[in-house]
């Protein structure tokens, strides 16, 4: 179907209508893709990004209309930052779609075998989950890394971006379709919601038996409605109220560097630390605040942590359960291991949580403890990535405890199936 026929099925048909009409084409897209060999995947990968490349201006062009209309709706500087392309940021999309091509295909990957007694041989198989709908706000990459994702493992995907990225999303999409059709695959197999009605949202939720799985990729309000109205599975990327435990036997130096990346980096990132928790017993908290402060962070304190520079503003009891994807932190002081733990399982949204220490033992049982998807030791909060992960990109951290967890990507795309091989074998 061209994007002029889609247009004019928009603007014809119901949102139910115009998802189901969407959802067949996927459908019939993905049985024809799963006939394409592992060779074919990567080859039409590599010429979505080199397509993505060669339609820069354009992308550019149409980034530049939506950061303009973000100015002129107040979008917060985090938000912009996260809308923003550029040159590099652009580069940077069309190699990770180059990094994927070159990643182990897992569709085929057999999970475990054994054989029953009877002589049955039974195996596991990773397959493909079907059509993947994805519902995502405000960054433009997630339509490259979403579709990229999808296409390595087999899967055709409904994309529904943000308002706010509408002409970036659109121009995106274009470019990759370019290059995944030249290659063979099916132009259904990547598609993008060509209306922004807030009603298409719905109908996607609740198209069970035509959506396959629902990855919803925002803010706290989107994941929400989407675990409440969805009636597809679900796979959740929830806020990213990340911790930093900086334990009385860290290196200063080291806890300073740490502390600044986890949150300054970049502020309007899932991985972006959100809450410090200083050991009461740590000796150079005055000048990690200072540090935060004097990169232009405001900081949030309990008294204790108010007590450590006159710059510190008090913190609210809503302060400890916010996202602020912001140059905003949560500072407390804590007594040790124990309350550190504590808090962060009374607080954290078990997306990306670390502790920075000099002590073996403590690290260990810190990890082993702390019930968070992504867990780390002396490492900035940021590293919170699929990529930085080696998977190439991903689709989102997931913050649940079935299905997948953490970075979500190739093999967090699949299902698997028995396969069962026989001799002639009937049960008594």
């Amino acid at each position: 179907m061209s994007d002029m026929q889609i247009l004019d099925t928009a603007q014809a048909q119901s949102p139910e209508a115009l998802v189901a009409t969407l959802a067949h084409a996927g459908r019939a897209a993905q049985v024809a893709l799963a006939r394409l060999t592992d060779a074919e995947k990567s080859a039409a990968l590599l010429a979505a990004a080199d397509a993505l490349r060669a339609a820069a201006p354009e992308v550019l062009a149409a980034n530049a209309l939506d950061m303009a209309a973000g100015t002129a709706r107040g979008l917060s500087g985090a938000l912009l930052d996260r809308l923003r392309l550029d040159d590099g940021r652009l580069a940077g999309i069309a190699d990770a779609l180059a990094t994927v091509a070159t990643l182990a295909d897992p569709v085929g990957q057999v999970i475990s075998a054994d054989t029953r007694p009877n002589g049955l041989a039974l195996s596991r198989v990773r397959v493909p989950i079907g059509l993947i709908g994805i519902i995502y706000e405000s960054r433009p990459n997630v339509t490259a890394d979403a579709a990229a994702l999808c296409l390595r493992s087999g899967n055709a995907v409904l994309l529904r971006g943000g308002t706010e990225a509408v002409h970036s999303n659109r121009a995106i999409h274009a470019a990759l379709v370019r290059g995944l059709v030249a290659r063979g695959v099916p132009e259904a197999a990547v598609q993008l919601m060509p209306t922004q009605d807030r009603a298409a949202v719905g109908a996607m939720l609740t198209a069970a038996g035509l959506i396959d799985m629902i990855v919803p990729r925002g803010g706290k309000s989107l994941v929400e409605r989407v675990q409440k109205d969805a009636r597809v599975p679900v796979l959740a990327h929830l806020d990213g109220i990340c911790h930093t435990y900086i334990h009385a036997s860290a290196d200063p130096q080291m806890a300073q560097s740490i502390a600044l990346n986890a949150k300054m980096r970049r502020t309007g990132i899932c991985g972006s630390m959100e809450t410090l928790l200083l050991d009461a017993a740590f000796p150079a908290s005055q000048a990690v605040v200072a540090a935060l402060l004097d990169a232009g962070c405001e900081l949030r304190g309990d008294p204790r942590a108010a007590s450590l520079d006159p710059r510190i503003g008090a913190a609210s009891a809503q302060d400890w359960d916010t996202e602020y994807l912001d140059a905003i932190l949560s500072v407390a002081v804590v007594d040790g291991l124990e309350a550190a733990i504590d808090h962060i399982a009374r607080h954290s949204s078990h997306h990306t949580d670390a502790i920075v220490t000099g002590d073996d033992a403590v690290a260990e049982e810190f990890l082993a403890r702390v019930d968070s998807a992504i867990v780390m030791v002396n490492a900035s909060t940021q590293f919170a990535d699929g990529g930085e992960f080696g998977l190439g990109a991903e689709i989102g951290i997931a913050t649940g405890r079935l299905h997948a967890r953490g970075p979500v990507a190739l093999e967090g795309l699949t299902t698997y199936k028995w396969q069962i091989r026989g001799t002639g074998q009937v049960r008594p």
